[in-house]
């Protein structure tokens, strides 16, 4: 089975999650692109969307979908999003779309956080993959020192501006043992909006495609 496939029946997977009367949230990314394609078969159910990113935002009008602000819709019963990393405490890396800053909002308001990934995300130990930090534009220089001294080797996102107008420094070469205290560390650099870490507000349920379908592990 391809890997575009095996995203393909995840996100397909999580349409099962949606009941009616529903206020939805939604991820950013390519798994997230075919649950937001397959979103018109269960249009009825969902009372309100909110999405994660313009580029999500755009996908679902297309769909016909009238989006909502999270201000005006309060907590949502639902977020369905993908994973750079996810692993089998539930923690997960996030942020290669650069929209991790609002995608860690929405989960947060969400009650339950569903995550769509295939076999390839699911790891032993996260930081293979560099994690996201979304930064002030003033303070990249500093927050960059600061992550040198923690042992990553921060690479600024050249040529990308997040939807809220910052920047994007991927920090390579971190063993994360213990993803809350990496988290916590980080967050407290100033100049740091959000670390792409969602250990704290991990998922509730991940589906994770393989060759042989979808395997469903809850919290």
């Amino acid at each position: 089975m391809q890997q575009n496939e095996k995203k393909r029946q995840a996100a397909l997977a999580a349409l099962n999650y949606i009941s009616d009367g529903m206020q939805l949230g939604v991820g950013t990314g390519s798994t997230v692109n075919f649950f937001i394609d397959a979103l018109p078969d269960v249009r009825s159910k969902i009372e309100a969307v909110v999405a994660s990113s313009e580029a999500t935002r755009e996908r679902l009008e297309k769909h016909g979908f009238e989006v909502s602000e999270l201000s005006a819709t309060g907590d949502l019963d639902l977020y369905v999003d993908g994973a750079d990393e996810a692993n089998k405490n539930f923690h997960l890396i996030k942020g290669g779309g650069g929209a991790l800053t609002r995608e860690k909002i929405i989960a947060a308001a969400s009650r339950k956080f569903v995550c769509i990934i295939d076999e390839s995300k699911f790891v032993g130990a996260l930081g293979k993959f560099p994690l996201p930090i979304e930064v002030i534009p003033m303070a990249r220089s500093y927050v960059s020192r600061q992550l040198i001294k923690a042992g990553a080797q921060p690479v600024f996102r050249e040529g990308f501006t997040t939807d809220n107008g910052n920047q994007i420094i991927d920090a390579w070469g971190l063993s994360i043992t213990n993803p809350p205290a990496t988290e916590d560390r980080f967050s407290r650099i100033a100049g740091i909006v959000t670390v792409g870490l969602f250990a704290h507000r991990g998922a509730d349920i991940i589906l994770m495609a393989d060759e042989k379908g979808i395997n469903t592990l809850q919290k």
